[in-house]
Formats: C-alpha cells, structure tokens, sequence
C-alpha cells in the first residue's frame, strides 16, 4: 500500500504563524485599553443617568431630591466584588431641595495604573468624568 502525500503545513510552521500573531496581540493592546476604559465606563453614564432621572421624578412628587436608594426605587447592581457583574459603586453624595450630586466610583482598574474611573451626575443630568483611569 502506497500513502499519498498530501499538501499541509509543518508543526513548525503552524508554532510560527502563532508565535506572529501572539507578538501582534501584544502590540496592539495597550492600543485598546483606551478603549476598553471607555466602554465600560458607559455601565456609571447609563447608571448615573438614570439615578438623574429617579431624582428629578422623586423631585416632583416630593419637591426636593434624596439621599436614599430606596425612596428612589433604584436598587443598586451587584458588583463584581458581590458575584454581579457591574464594575462601579454608586452613592448620592449630595441631595437638598433645590440640588443633588450622585457618584459611580469604579472599582476594578481598567488599565491597572492604580487609578479608579470616577464619574458624578447632578441635577441638569450631565454625567462628567472627575477622575480619569
């Protein structure tokens, strides 16, 4: 019985071609981590927004903002630190009558430089990053 030879790449070549694409990778993340910090930032800007948004309702209704969650109705997510899966701590820092400032501190570090992302929100429901990660 004669084998025939059939065209295909060596074990050599295949660890090369993967060794190539291993360097590639290493140059291009610190390229995305930019971003990365970006897009998880998006979970304190929807967040914050709707906590501006439970404030100004709860405003109406009781003509000034809270310091409270619960008179809000707004349940906090589950960290990653609690089994959850958001990366941010949220608090109002801040609440009387005529204003109100929450707060979503992250707490994972997303480019791991020791600085943690912190974004505030207040009454006009503008989020505005105060710490950049």
């Amino acid at each position: 019985m004669r084998f025939k030879r059939i065209n295909a790449f060596t074990l050599n070549e295949m660890l090369l071609v993967l060794a190539i694409i291993g360097i590639l990778l290493l140059l291009a993340l610190p390229t995305f981590m930019p971003l990365i910090s970006k897009t998880k930032a998006q979970e304190a800007k929807i967040q914050l927004k709707y906590i501006a948004n439970l404030q100004t309702q709860y405003r109406y209704l009781n003509s000034k903002y809270t310091m409270e969650f619960n008179e809000l109705d707004f349940e906090a997510p589950k960290t990653v630190n609690e089994g959850g899966t958001a990366n941010y701590r949220y608090e109002v820092i801040e609440a009387t009558t005529g204003n109100f400032k929450a707060r979503a501190e992250a707490i994972v570090d997303f480019d791991g430089d020791g600085i943690f992302n912190v974004w505030e929100i207040d009454e006009n429901g503008n989020p505005k990053e105060v710490t950049k990660d």
